[in-house]
């Protein structure tokens, strides 16, 4: 199977084809856009939720692929059945830049981050399923996509404020 892979990566989805690039840009930019505008101050909390989305993100997916609910014809990497650029990179930090802002601004994160998915599920995904980047199959639709959002975002929200809390204690009880 491995194989197989890598000869339809070089194929179809190598080097030398703009669907390449185009992921290796979701990659790459938001990296370095979030080295550029990270607030420093909260660089650990922010990274340790964009760790959860990331993680979160590649687990849903992974799952999606392997039960044959949508998949990714074009690839960075050959081996991994997930959207390399999407779920690493695009979307952790997007999410990240979102809680940095609502931090700042004293905004509620759950109403703004439910409108970010609804942007990525209905606006997004659908531009790159237009373009072959990803092909939605087995009953899966674009609700069940902002379903898988929503559910990530609150685990992830819900673990970075387990461990928030748990700082929180110590520190008090230093005192």
């Amino acid at each position: 199977m491995s194989k197989q892979m890598i000869d339809y990566w070089y194929d179809y989805s190598s080097f030398d084809t703009w669907q390449f690039w185009v992921i290796v840009g979701m990659i790459i930019i938001p990296l370095v856009i979030l080295y550029l505008f990270i607030d420093r101050k909260r660089i650990f909390l922010l990274g340790f939720f964009g760790l959860n989305i990331h993680i979160w993100m590649v687990y849903i997916d992974a799952i999606g692929t392997r039960f044959n609910f949508w998949e990714y014809p074009y690839k960075a990497i050959p081996l991994l059945p997930i959207h390399f650029g999407l779920d690493t990179s695009f979307v952790p930090v997007l999410f990240i830049f979102l809680y940095q802002w609502t931090l700042i601004k004293h905004k509620n994160f759950y109403i703004y981050s439910f409108l970010v998915a609804a942007g990525l599920t209905f606006l997004l995904k659908p531009l790159l399923a237009a373009h072959h980047f990803m092909h939605l199959k087995s009953g899966a639709n674009f609700f069940y996509l902002f379903l898988g959002y929503i559910l990530i975002i609150l685990i992830s929200k819900g673990i970075t404020n387990v461990f928030i809390y748990l700082h929180t204690k110590e520190e008090k009880s230093k005192d």
